[in-house]
C-alpha cells in the first residue's frame, strides 16, 4: 500500500521523505491557508520535494472553472494530481482533464456509486473519506470493501485512495481490505510504530544494559 501524507509542512513532509514513508502528498487549500503562504508557491515546494503525486485542489464548482483551474495548477509540475470533487460537474472535469493526459484525484467519496462514476470518468484516484463517515455512525471501512469489489469485478485501474484516516487502526483496516493508497497526518503514520510491548522490551533491554556497565561508542 502506497503512504500518502496528509498535510502541507514543508518540514513534516522532508522528515517522513528522507525515511522512505511518502510516496505521495495530499494537500488542499485550507491545509496551505493555515500556513500563511501562497497556494501555488507551497504546491510548487512540495512537489518538488517528493517523486510522487502531489494532490493540489480546485476551489471552483463548476465544471468549466474547474477545467482552467486543473489546467493552472497541473503547470506546476508534472507529479501534480488536480483534485476535484465528486459532483457531476467534478465528473465533468475529471473526463476533460483525464483526457488531456493529468492525473485527477477525486475527492470527498461516500459511497460505491460514486466510486463507479469516477472510475467511469477516467479518474486515477477516488478518494472516499473514511473518517467522516465514522462520525455520523456509518462504517467508513464498508465503503472500501465495496469500492474494491467493484473496481476489481471490472477491472477499473482507479486507485482507491483512502482519505480523512485518524487512526493506526483505520492503516491497518485499509490495508488488509486492499486500499491501493492510505493518505493520513504525519501523527498517524509516526504513531503506527508505537506499541507498549516494544517500549516495554526496550526499557528491560537498556535496564539489563546498563548493568554491565559496557559501551559500544
Amino acid at each position: 500500500m502506497k503512504f500518502f501524507v496528509d498535510t502541507a509542512e514543508i518540514d513534516e513532509i522532508a522528515e517522513l521523505n528522507d525515511l522512505g514513508m511518502v510516496d505521495g502528498v495530499t494537500t488542499n487549500p485550507s491545509l496551505i491557508m493555515k500556513s500563511g503562504r501562497d497556494i501555488l508557491e507551497v504546491t510548487k515546494e512540495i512537489a518538488e520535494l517528493v517523486e510522487g503525486p502531489v494532490s493540489a485542489e480546485v476551489v471552483a464548482l463548476k465544471a468549466d472553472e474547474m477545467i482552467a483551474e486543473g489546467r493552472k495548477l497541473a503547470e506546476i509540475a508534472p507529479n501534480i494530481a488536480v483534485k476535484v470533487p465528486l459532483t457531476w460537474d467534478g465528473l465533468k472535469a475529471c473526463n476533460t482533464l483525464t483526457n488531456e493526459g493529468r492525473m485527477v484525484n477525486v475527492t470527498l467519496c461516500f459511497s460505491a456509486n460514486q466510486a463507479l462514476l469516477a472510475a467511469k470518468a477516467g479518474a486515477t484516484f477516488i478518494s472516499p473519506f473514511i473518517g467522516r463517515l465514522d462520525d455520523i455512525n456509518i462504517d467508513g471501512m464498508e465503503l472500501i470493501e465495496d469500492i474494491r469489489t467493484v473496481y476489481d469485478n471490472y477491472g477499473y485501474q482507479t486507485e482507491i485512495l483512502a482519505a480523512s484516516i485518524r487512526t493506526v487502526n483505520h492503516v491497518l483496516e485499509c490495508a488488509r481490505i486492499g486500499a491501493d493508497v492510505m493518505t493520513a497526518p504525519p501523527k498517524v503514520i509516526k504513531a503506527m510504530a508505537n506499541h507498549p510491548l516494544t517500549d516495554n522490551g526496550l526499557a528491560a533491554f537498556m535496564a539489563d544494559w546498563e548493568k554491565t556497565g559496557q559501551k559500544i561508542l
